[in-house]
C-alpha cells in the first residue's frame, strides 16, 4: 500500500517556473501549502538516472532530505518515435544552458527532416514521471503519458517547453495553444497526478469536476 500524504506543505522540486506553476494548479484543491525549490533556494541535483522514473525520484529526495519536508518531483520530457525516442530524458538538454526551447524544437523539426520522415509519421508523446518523497527517503514515484503528433511550426504561446509543436490525440490545437485547465485534464502530467491522488491523498476531493468543461476537442 502506497504511503500516504497527511502534511500541509509539500515542496514542489523544480527550478522550473512553468512545471512549478502547472503542478500547484493541479494541487489547488487539495489545501496544500505547496512551495517550490526555487523558492527555497535549494540546490538542483544532478539528473544521473536511466529513466524519468530515477530522475523524479532522486530530484524528489534531494529536496525532502534538505528542506525536510514531503518533496514532489517531476521529470518529464518528449519522446520523438521517429528520433528512437530522443529527445526523452535529454529534453531539457536539447534546450542548452539558456532552456531556450525554440531551439530544441528547430532541432526536432531539423532531425526529422534529415531523416526524410513523412510527416504522418512525425508521432511523439509526452512522459511525466511524479515522485513523492519524505524526508527519510521514502518515494512513491506514478508515470502518465500522453501520445500525438508533431506539427511545424509551432502553434500557441500558452504552454511551456515542447508544447507550441504537440497535438494530443482526438485534439486539434496544440497543448501550446490550449487553455492551462484543458491542458491539465488531459497532459502526461495530469495522468501520473491521477494515480498520486488515488494512491497518496485517499480521502482528498475530486477535482476532475471542476475541469470537466474544459474540452478543446475539435468534434
Amino acid at each position: 500500500m502506497a504511503r500516504r500524504f497527511d502534511g500541509s506543505t509539500l515542496i514542489v522540486a523544480s527550478h522550473n517556473a512553468g512545471k512549478v506553476r502547472e503542478i500547484s494548479d493541479l494541487l489547488r484543491p487539495f489545501a496544500v501549502d505547496v512551495r517550490s525549490a526555487g523558492e527555497l533556494g535549494l540546490a538542483e541535483p544532478e539528473e544521473t538516472g536511466q529513466t524519468f522514473a530515477e530522475n523524479a525520484e532522486l530530484k524528489a529526495r534531494a529536496a525532502a532530505q534538505a528542506a525536510r519536508l514531503p518533496a514532489l518531483a517531476d521529470d518529464s520530457g518528449l519522446c520523438v518515435v521517429a528520433l528512437d525516442g530522443a529527445p526523452g530524458i535529454y529534453s531539457a538538454r536539447w534546450a542548452g544552458p539558456d532552456k531556450d526551447f525554440a531551439v530544441a524544437m528547430a532541432r526536432i523539426e531539423r532531425e526529422l527532416l534529415d531523416r526524410g520522415t513523412a510527416q504522418q509519421d512525425w508521432r511523439a508523446y509526452f512522459v511525466c514521471a511524479l515522485s513523492l518523497a519524505w524526508p527519510d527517503g521514502h518515494c512513491e514515484t506514478f508515470v502518465g503519458e500522453v501520445h500525438g503528433q508533431l506539427v511545424f511550426p509551432g502553434r500557441g504561446d500558452k504552454g511551456f517547453g515542447y508544447d507550441p509543436i504537440f497535438i494530443p490525440d482526438g485534439y486539434a490545437q496544440s497543448f501550446g495553444e490550449m487553455e492551462p485547465d484543458a491542458k491539465h485534464a488531459i497532459s502526461h502530467r495530469a495522468a501520473a497526478f491521477a494515480q498520486l491522488i488515488a494512491a497518496c491523498f485517499p480521502d482528498a476531493p475530486d477535482a476532475s469536476a471542476s475541469r470537466a468543461d474544459a474540452d478543446p476537442r475539435a468534434n
